[in-house]
């Protein structure tokens, strides 16, 4: 193998089309990044990096609201909690929030990407002829044969109404009255939630995850990428209860005040054999 061929091979080893970097030089996604500096926002690099464009003016700012909306749900998000315990354990402000951001997942921070699935779902069946109705109901159907008792999206455990979806849900319209998006997510949203009160006799209102993903879905991002965002939105949070909580001086900081034990439910005292 010649140098010139091992050097391409080098070169090789990391193939992607986000970033060309070399001595002197930044292009995201051919964008000089003295180019980007000051006039393009961090959602708009976030589109650009995730997308391979530069989004609308009213895309991104549509992206930005739904970033926004999520950074944050207080300690009794576990997420939160979590951060903020590690934060008093003598940890780095980097750790803290991996340790917060790793307790994303499927019950806890996963619900936006179920959530835009099942849209997606429905806009499938929708594509084959369904009408959206009927299509919902297919879609509920399956999701409860399947084993499914809390449909991701609706209903919350603190609010009656979150009162995030509705604002949410409004601005969505707003962008679809003059073209921006098309509306179709949040109708589907929309429908769903119709269809789930009128089986459980009951309003089970939409919250932060469903609203966020019909946003995400009027975006065109793959359902996958609703997690991702999701687990960028909430960072912030995180980083700012970590942050907040090394300023506090407590150390070791558990779960529970030390006043406050765990109940045991173990075997009573007995003697070693």
């Amino acid at each position: 193998m010649t140098k010139e061929t091992e050097e391409q091979a080098e070169a090789a080893w990391w193939s992607t089309s986000i970033i060309e970097m070399e001595p002197g030089v930044i292009r995201y996604r051919g964008y000089p990044i003295e180019e980007l500096i000051g006039q393009a926002s961090f959602a708009q690099t976030l589109w650009l990096l995730l997308r391979g464009e530069l989004p609308s003016e009213d895309e991104a700012a549509l992206l930005d609201t739904a970033l926004m909306s999520a950074v944050d749900h207080g300690p009794q998000a576990p997420s939160i909690a979590i951060a903020r315990m590690a934060a008093t354990c003598g940890v780095g402000l980097n750790n803290a929030m991996a340790s917060g951001v790793n307790a994303l997942g499927d019950v806890h921070g996963g619900a936006g990407e179920q959530a835009l699935a099942f849209y997606q779902e429905i806009a499938g069946l929708m594509d084959d002829g369904a009408e959206m109705e009927s299509a919902t109901t297919e879609a509920l159907d399956r999701f409860t044969a399947s084993g499914g008792r809390y449909l991701p999206g609706f209903g919350h455990r603190f609010h009656p109404v979150d009162p995030r979806a509705p604002r949410l849900l409004a601005l969505v319209d707003q962008y679809a009255e003059k073209d921006a998006v098309s509306g179709r997510f949040a109708a589907i949203a929309r429908c769903v939630e119709a269809t789930l009160a009128a089986r459980k006799g009951k309003n089970i209102p939409m919250n932060i995850d469903g609203a966020t993903a019909v946003i995400y879905g009027e975006l065109g991002f793959p359902a996958p990428l609703a997690r991702g965002l999701f687990c960028l939105s909430r960072s912030v949070g995180i980083l700012a209860h970590a942050w907040e909580e090394m300023q506090s001086g407590q150390r070791n900081k558990g779960p529970l005040p030390r006043e406050r034990l765990w109940r045991y439910d173990g075997e009573d005292k007995r003697p070693l054999p």
